[in-house]
C-alpha cells in the first residue's frame, strides 16, 4: 500500500470514527431528553449545527467531532450548573458571566474551575490538530467556487436552524410550556434552545418625547433630592414575599374560621391593605420579586420578561433598594434557596442589595425551611447588621407554601385538617386546599412573631408583606368558585387568578396617610413603601406614584393606555430606568 492510499484509508477511518463519536453524542444528549418531540427537536438542532460546521470548515471529521463535543459540553455544563448552582443552564448565563467575573465565580466551585480549565485548553488544541490533519473536501476546487459553495451551504443550514428554533416553526409544541417548566424540568437542552427565542426582550409602546414631557415633567420637579443626611431619622423597612399565599376567604367553599386568617386582617398598625394584582400564576416567584423591587411588571417586556433575573436585572438602573441606598440605607436580602437558584444572588446584586444571605448562609435546609425559621434567621441577621444611625432595608422571601399541595395524604396533616376541613369540593381540590390552610396557620403564627420583633418596639419600622402568586393546586384552583364583594370592580373579577394580597403596616408615631385602591398592581409596592415611610422619591418613583394615582392602582390594566405609553416614554427614554 503506497503512502497516498494509506493516508486515504486513515482519513476515511478517521471520518467513520468521527461519525461514531457524533452518534454517541446524540445518544448522550438528544436521546436523554424526556419526551420524543424534545428528542427529535434537539436532534434536528444538532444536525443543522453539524451542517453549519461542515459548510464552514469543509472537514467532515472536524465538523462531526466539534458539533458532537459542543453538545456534550452544553449538556455537561447544564448538569454541573444544576448540581452546583441549583438552576438550569440559560443562554443568558453566557452573557451574564462574560459581563461579570467568570473566574471569581468558578473559584467557589473547584470542580467547575478544573473542568473549565480542561475545556479551555483541550478543545482548541483538539480543533487545531484535526484542522491540520484533515484536508478540506473542496481543497482541489478553485477558491472562489469553493468559497461560494461554502457560503451557500452556511446560509441554507443557518436558515434551517432558524426554522427549527422558531417558536411558531415545526417544533412549536416544545415551546408551548410555561416559564417554570422551561427553567426547571428535565429537558435541559430543549429548554436551553427554546430560551434562545423566548428570552427576547422588547420595550413596551411609548409615546412621543413631547407628550412624555407634557405628562410627567412636573413629577421630576417635585421630587426632593435623595440625600442621606437625616438617615438616622428614617425608619427601617422590611418587605416580606410570602410564597404562593392568598386570602382563602374569597373562595366560596372556604367559609370556616380557619379561612379567616389574622395576617390578612387590618389592625392598629395597618396603613394600607387589599387585593394585589400580580403578573404570574402558579409559579414564577422571580418575576414578582422583580416587580416588587423595581416597580416594573415583567409582562411589559414581552416573553423575555419571564426570565427577569437573567435578562432584565442587569439592565435596570433604578430600584427600591438603590433609592434607599441613596438615602443611606443598608440593603439586605434574605433568600430561602441556594443563591444560584434562578440566578438569585447575581440578580439581587443588580437590584441594589449590598448583602445577600441564602439558605446556606443562614444555616437552614433548602426547600424545607418554615416561615418561622426564615423569620428567626432574618431577625438574627438584622440584629447583627443594624448600626446606630443607619436604617436597614431587608427583603425576606419565604418558601413554606411552595407547591405542590397534594403529594402527601390528608392523614399526614395536623388536626383538624387531617379530617378534611372543607366540604363540597372534589377530593383532590379539597386535599390541596386543606394542605394550604394547614401551612397558612403556621405562616400566620410566624408573621405574628415577625411583627412582634419589628413593630412592637420604639425603632420606627415599615413592614410590607405580600403574596407573589396563587398556587396552581395542580391546575384545579381556577375552577373553584369565589365570592367576591359586590362592589368589586370588573378589573378584579377579570383578573381573579392573578390576585393575592398586600398588607402595609408601620409603627410610626405620625404615619403618612395612604390612598386606598380597589386593586393594587404589584409594581406599585415600591412607591407605596416609600410613601408609607415618608421618604424622598427620585424622579422615577415620583412619576410612578403619580401613575398609580392617575390609574387608580392599576398598571397594565390602566384605563388610559395613552397615559401608560407616555409614562413608558418618560421612564425609559428620559430617565433611562432600563438600558
Amino acid at each position: 500500500m503506497n503512502a497516498l492510499s494509506s493516508r486515504t484509508a486513515r482519513l476515511r477511518a478517521g471520518r467513520w470514527l468521527a461519525a461514531a463519536w457524533f452518534m454517541a453524542c446524540v445518544g448522550f444528549t438528544a436521546w436523554q431528553e424526556p419526551a420524543p418531540d424534545q428528542q427529535l427537536f434537539v436532534l434536528v438542532v444538532m444536525l443543522c449545527s453539524l451542517g453549519v460546521a461542515l459548510c464552514l470548515t469543509a472537514r467532515p471529521a472536524l465538523a462531526l467531532g466539534l458539533t458532537g463535543a459542543g453538545f456534550v459540553l452544553l449538556k455537561a455544563l447544564g448538569q454541573l450548573k444544576l448540581r452546583y448552582l441549583d438552576s438550569s443552564l440559560m443562554p443568558a448565563d453566557f452573557v451574564y458571566f462574560v459581563r461579570s467575573s467568570l473566574v471569581e465565580t468558578l473559584e467557589h466551585y473547584p470542580p467547575l474551575l478544573a473542568a473549565a480549565a480542561a475545556v479551555a485548553i483541550g478543545l482548541p488544541l483538539a480543533v487545531w490538530l484535526l484542522w491540520r490533519r484533515e484536508p478540506a473536501v473542496d481543497a482541489r476546487q478553485r477558491w472562489p467556487r469553493a468559497l461560494a459553495m461554502r457560503a451557500l451551504g452556511v446560509a441554507a443550514t443557518v436558515f434551517a436552524l432558524h426554522l427549527a428554533l422558531a417558536a411558531n416553526g415545526p417544533f412549536a409544541q416544545v415551546h408551548n410550556r410555561n416559564a417554570w417548566q422551561k427553567l426547571s424540568d428535565a429537558a435541559q437542552l430543549t429548554n436551553f434552545f427554546v430560551n434562545l427565542e423566548d428570552d427576547d426582550v422588547h420595550l413596551p409602546p411609548r409615546a412621543s418625547d413631547a407628550l412624555a414631557e407634557q405628562d410627567w415633567a412636573h413629577t421630576a420637579g417635585s421630587a426632593p433630592p435623595a440625600v442621606p443626611a437625616p438617615a438616622a431619622h428614617y425608619p427601617d423597612v422590611v418587605q416580606v414575599l410570602e410564597e404562593s399565599t392568598f386570602d382563602p376567604s374569597v373562595f366560596t367553599a372556604c367559609n370556616l374560621p380557619p379561612c379567616r386568617v389574622g395576617m390578612f386582617r387590618a389592625d392598629r398598625h395597618t396603613r394600607a391593605h387589599g387585593a394585589l394584582r400580580v403578573h404570574t400564576f402558579g409559579g414564577g416567584t422571580w418575576v414578582s420579586e422583580f416587580a416588587s423591587i423595581t416597580g416594573l411588571p415583567q409582562s411589559i417586556f414581552g416573553p423575555g420578561g419571564m426570565y427577569a433575573p437573567y435578562v432584565l436585572a442587569p439592565r435596570v438602573h433604578d430600584t427600591l433598594p438603590l433609592q434607599l441606598q441613596r438615602l443611606g440605607y443598608l440593603t439586605v436580602a434574605i433568600y430561602p434557596t441556594a443563591g444560584g437558584f434562578i440566578n438569585g444572588r447575581n440578580a439581587y446584586r443588580d437590584y441594589g442589595f449590598e448583602q445577600f444571605y441564602d439558605v446556606n448562609d443562614l444555616g437552614l435546609e433548602a426547600w424545607k425551611s418554615s416561615d418561622a425559621q426564615m423569620f428567626a434567621a432574618a431577625w438574627k441577621v438584622y440584629q447583627r447588621v443594624k448600626q446606630p444611625g443607619r436604617p436597614v432595608f431587608m427583603m425576606i422571601l419565604t418558601l413554606a407554601q411552595h407547591g405542590p399541595h397534594d403529594i402527601h395524604p390528608l392523614s399526614s396533616l395536623p388536626p383538624p385538617y387531617n379530617q378534611g376541613l372543607l366540604r363540597g369540593l372534589p377530593e383532590q381540590a379539597a386535599l390541596n386546599f386543606d394542605t394550604y390552610l394547614s401551612r397558612l396557620q403556621a405562616s400566620d403564627r410566624a408573621m405574628h412573631e415577625l411583627e412582634a420583633h419589628f413593630l412592637h418596639r420604639a425603632q420606627p419600622t415599615v413592614l410590607m408583606t405580600f403574596g407573589d402568586h396563587q398556587p396552581a393546586f395542580s391546575g384545579l384552583i381556577r375552577d373553584l368558585a369565589r365570592t367576591l364583594p359586590a362592589t368589586a370592580p370588573a378589573s378584579v373579577r377579570e383578573k381573579q387568578d392573578y390576585l393575592t394580597y398586600y398588607m402595609l403596616k408601620s409603627n410610626l408615631v405620625d404615619p403618612p396617610l395612604l390612598p386606598s385602591y380597589p386593586l393594587l398592581d404589584i409594581a406599585y409596592l415600591p412607591s407605596m413603601v416609600l410613601q408609607a415611610a415618608g421618604l424622598p422619591t427620585d424622579p422615577y418613583f415620583a412619576a410612578e406614584t403619580a401613575l398609580r394615582d392617575r390609574c387608580d392602582g392599576l398598571y397594565t390594566d390602566c384605563a388610559r393606555p395613552d397615559l401608560l405609553a407616555s409614562y413608558h416614554a418618560w421612564i425609559f427614554d428620559r430617565l433611562h430606568v432600563y438600558q
